[in-house]
């Protein structure tokens, strides 16, 4: 099916004409069509409407992957709004900003997060709040699936709960409304691992286009099944699994949230043929026992985004499954997919860096790569940051002005990521401008040095910083975690990365973590490793 939609709810409407009775959502033991999809989403906009909610009114939604959430967002749409993705895992204070910035004036949350909503909004803004359960939309009376089983049944009062607004909507006309193309149609919040988040605008038309790209750039069509292994909150997952699946006739598959063992299942169960994650999913699940003797012969595009992509990992991807994991580049700016590996190709190594590539630009993609200092274009094979232009790319940061004018100077995102191109396209992503190294003024990526580290038989995750150092100015210290069962001495580790690389980029310090901090989507917060580590008495 060819999308010519201006906007996500036009092409969402053009698939329920064209496919109603097939399925749009799986969800567990429970599946809806599209018509039954729209029809829900029909309703709760109806409802949303006799609260108040009107065109340009922004709607947050505080969930995990359930079928609320897709269902609420959709309802947001048909209302005329703006959604808001919010991270689940936010406390109250930072979902405070959130709904102080984005002005929300509704809020649709799992019910277990309702007293945080309650807290978060202090100051009375939120005019009116639905929640959501996990076993909402699930068959009456079927046994519940294993990760749903030990939760508490619903208790919220029906005036309060998201399928009784629902039932109330019923029946009640509701005008569509009239969606501009170039008006927000989200705000997805920056991860804030770099400092406060900012609330990104993706236009009807930026939704569009992105969903183009994955479209085009994954061969999708009406007979795939997309697993939502990232969270929907997430740019990924809000664009990358639920848009550009219900735009496209494709079937969603959602189980709450990534657990390794349910996602090898739900694979195999339902046939899944596309799914993008962060690469530390995919090592969870390649460490994962019910990998063995599943089924993934429906699988045919495997992709990964968001954080940096150790090439041993993509061999013993392909090694335990014979798949190929795609690596895609994309931002919450892009709204998405900017640059990608296209199913056939492989990926090739940056002999200088040892970064994996992240592919080329896909589409109408426009790049480019300049020196910091001088804004000036530089040549094949040499570092500097990565600037990207497309209809993909965010008009800027709500209420930000200023912000905005910055990360989009002349016409173009200016992304932080310093990256280098070959002669042939590829592009590869060494480090962020704001983690480099300065060592006795010598600059060290710690990309580089990671993946030295992930080269190890003994290392699952590394994290490197830069730390003060009276002498060298910065002195480079590695944060890593040991594969399940293997071993291996900081000393070890220390001797194993000094023989690769040069004397003033080995990790001085190693120490052995339990665990690395991380976002949601498993993007690891290099800021919060320095800052711990700098606390350290």
């Amino acid at each position: 099916m060819t999308v010519r939609a201006a906007t996500p709810a036009e092409g969402f409407a053009q698939c329920v004409e064209r496919f109603g009775e097939r399925p749009a959502l799986h969800y567990f033991g429970a599946s809806l069509s599209y018509r039954a999809l729209d029809e829900l989403a029909g309703a709760l906009a109806a409802e949303l409407a006799q609260r108040g909610f009107a065109p340009g009114d922004r709607l947050a939604l505080y969930t995990q992957n359930n079928p609320g959430f897709v269902v609420a967002a959709l309802a947001c749409w048909k209302a005329g709004g703006v959604v808001v993705p919010v991270n689940p895992m936010l406390g109250a204070s930072e979902l405070r900003h959130v709904l102080r910035d984005s002005g929300a004036s509704g809020v649709i949350c799992l019910e277990a997060l309702a007293p945080t909503v309650e807290a978060a909004d202090d100051a009375g803004q939120v005019r009116f709040l639905l929640t959501t359960h996990e076993h909402d939309f699930l068959p009456d009376g079927a046994p519940l699936p294993a990760p749903l089983r030990d939760l508490p049944p619903p208790r919220a009062a029906a005036e309060a709960r998201l399928l009784a607004s629902i039932e109330r909507g019923r029946g009640v006309d509701l005008a569509p409304a009239e969606l501009d193309p170039a008006a927000p149609a989200m705000l997805t919040y920056t991860s804030g691992t770099t400092g406060v988040p900012k609330g990104a605008i993706g236009t009807g038309a930026n939704v569009v286009a992105s969903c183009g790209l994955w479209h085009d750039a994954l061969d999708l069509d009406e007979s795939d099944v997309v697993l939502a292994l990232a969270p929907l909150f997430h740019i990924t997952g809000f664009v990358g699994h639920m848009a550009i699946a219900l735009t496209r006739g494709a079937a969603l598959v959602l189980f709450h949230r990534f657990d390794a063992e349910e996602a090898w299942r739900t694979v195999q169960a339902r046939r899944v043929t596309v799914t993008v994650a962060a690469i530390t999913a995919y090592i969870a699940m390649l460490a994962s026992p019910a990998r063995e003797g599943c089924d993934v012969s429906s699988l045919r595009v495997v992709a990964t985004g968001g954080a940096p992509v150790p090439a041993p990992v993509v061999e013993d991807f392909r090694s335990a499954t014979g798949l190929d994991l795609l690596n895609m580049y994309g931002l919450t700016e892009s709204t998405s997919l900017a640059i990608g590996v296209l199913p056939g190709q492989v990926a090739p190594v940056d002999a200088a860096s040892g970064a994996l590539s992240v592919g080329k630009a896909v589409g109408d993609t426009a790049l480019r790569v300049i020196d910091v200092k001088t804004g000036a274009d530089v040549p094949d094979g040499a570092p500097g940051e990565l600037l990207l232009r497309g209809r993909q790319v965010t008009p800027g940061y709500w209420g930000l002005p200023e912000a905005s004018a910055e990360a989009l100077a002349d016409g173009w995102l200016h992304t932080g990521d310093v990256a280098v191109r070959d002669t042939d396209g590829w592009v590869y992503i060494v480090d962020r401008i704001k983690d480099m190294i300065v060592a006795s003024g010598y600059k060290v990526w710690p990309r580089e040095v990671e993946d030295v580290l992930y080269a190890h038989p003994a290392v699952a995750e590394a994290c490197v910083v830069g730390l003060p150092d009276a002498y060298r100015g910065e002195t480079v210290c590695a944060f890593v975690v040991l594969a399940p069962g293997a071993r291996a001495t900081p000393e070890e580790l220390r001797t194993f990365a000094q023989q690769r690389l040069a004397a003033y980029k080995y990790p001085r310090q190693v120490e052995l973590v339990d665990a690395l901090p991380k976002t949601a989507t498993g993007k690891v917060l290099r800021r919060v490793v320095r800052e711990r580590a700098v606390a350290k008495p």
